[in-house]
């Protein structure tokens, strides 16, 4: 790969092999453009969109990815290596001292925003280790995995309202709950707030249409990038409401998401098998492709005043059921994806409990105290704490990071008397 003018400083998440994509403006300009992430600045796509070739220009014109979303994959690939182009050292853009001088903005002075307008949200439980645990907690270790685990991957749709840019804060959120030894159930503050460590991409190309699956070795077509999840869980109000139907209140306080949007393409240098299966699956759901990577992810927590505390370390390649796998079974009874549809993963952990992905699994279930600095301690999130999720790949010194997803807690808002 060539050399960036712009300067990519070492163990940089974001150098000229990545290019995430983002949704920023600035204080002298309060309009949402999209950008590139390059080193410490952005490239303002905007800015540069007339050096492209002119069926992709109004797609980057806009105020969110949507549009640039819903093309095909070969027009992500024009724009991908334009961009590589115009940050070359020597390019066009490198000569053009004015358009060099609004294009190219320091990130320190620009403000992120969602990436895309998020239609639909749908969040699967893909690993088997977290669906394991929690299993082994709830029903003990003979019934850990329910029946239908192994045979197809289990999803529910979320609240895409309450989807938010990282940075943003989440209100601890009032609800029922029924506590052990209770005789009805009582309203209140959530007691057992947690964090949940997923990753989710953006659905892109042209979708389906209503009526039509999209088969799964094809599905790759429809993986626009990805980005870091928080998918905050309210763990006592879930217990009492989740039967029979699933979550509902205790997840729909907020997810928040990483800015950036890692396109598929700058991931391909990390590309593995993807998880064995057992017993194999319907041929719908048979994957002849490999779409797993190896994305390392870790979870700090915060606490108000205090400096930052590594609690986990988990991986992608620990998902079960794959992206593809996901969007083949969405799909297959002619639900209609577009642009814009954000699916998760579902909690990340590994086989060991330092890769946990839950203060759920990391304290089990309360039963365990999480020791951090300065003598304090934690079961689940207390008021003020801030989670910071990271990831990055890595490899032969090629470094592909996703920044970062970061949110506090606020406090409940007063019981309504």
């Amino acid at each position: 790969m060539s050399q960036s003018f712009v300067p990519v400083p070492a163990n940089s998440d974001f150098p000229l092999e990545n290019l995430p994509y983002a949704v920023f403006s600035t204080e002298n300009n309060k309009v949402h453009r999209i950008c590139v992430a390059i080193g410490e600045h952005v490239l303002d796509l905007k800015a540069v969109s007339q050096l492209y070739p002119f069926q992709v220009q109004k797609s980057l014109q806009a105020e969110t990815l949507n549009e640039l979303m819903g093309l095909d994959f070969e027009a992500w690939d024009v724009v991908r290596s334009q961009t590589q182009k115009l940050l070359t050292k020597g390019s066009e853009l490198d000569h053009n001292v004015d358009l060099k001088a609004v294009s190219i903005v320091p990130q320190s002075e620009i403000k992120l925003h969602l990436p895309a307008q998020i239609g639909d949200y749908t969040d699967f439980y893909s690993s088997i280790h977290h669906a394991t645990n929690v299993g082994i907690m709830f029903r003990g270790p003979d019934n850990a995995l329910m029946p239908n685990w192994r045979h197809l991957p289990v999803g529910y749709h979320g609240r895409a309202s309450s989807v938010v840019v990282s940075g943003t804060p989440i209100r601890r959120p009032l609800g029922q709950t029924f506590p052990d030894g209770a005789e009805k159930p009582v309203f209140g503050a959530c007691k057992l707030l947690d964090f949940e460590l997923e990753m989710a991409f953006f659905i892109g190309g042209k979708g389906n249409q209503l009526g039509e699956p999209i088969r799964v070795d094809d599905a790759w077509k429809n993986v626009f990038g990805f980005t870091l999840m928080n998918d905050w869980s309210a763990r006592d109000i879930q217990k009492w409401e989740y039967v029979p139907l699933g979550p509902f209140t205790a997840k729909n306080l907020g997810t928040t998401i990483s800015p950036w949007v890692v396109p598929t393409a700058a991931l391909k240098p990390f590309l593995l098998d993807n998880f064995p299966q057992e017993p194999e699956v319907l041929p719908y759901l048979r994957q002849n492709i490999p779409f797993n990577f190896d994305i390392n992810l870790e979870v700090s927590l915060k606490p108000a005043d205090q400096n930052e505390a590594l609690i986990s370390k988990s991986n992608f390649k620990h998902l079960y059921w794959t992206p593809l796998q996901q969007i083949a079974h969405h799909t297959v009874t002619g639900c209609n994806l577009r642009p814009g549809d954000l699916m998760a993963s579902g909690t990340i952990s590994g086989e060991t409990p330092d890769s946990y992905g839950s203060l759920l699994e990391l304290c089990w279930k309360g039963t365990k105290t999480l020791e951090l600095p300065g003598g304090k301690t934690r079961k689940f999130l207390q008021d003020f704490d801030e989670v910071i999720i990271r990831g990055h790949c890595e490899k032969h010194g090629l470094r592909i990071g996703f920044g970062e997803c970061v949110g506090q807690v606020l406090p409940a808002h007063p019981v309504p008397q």
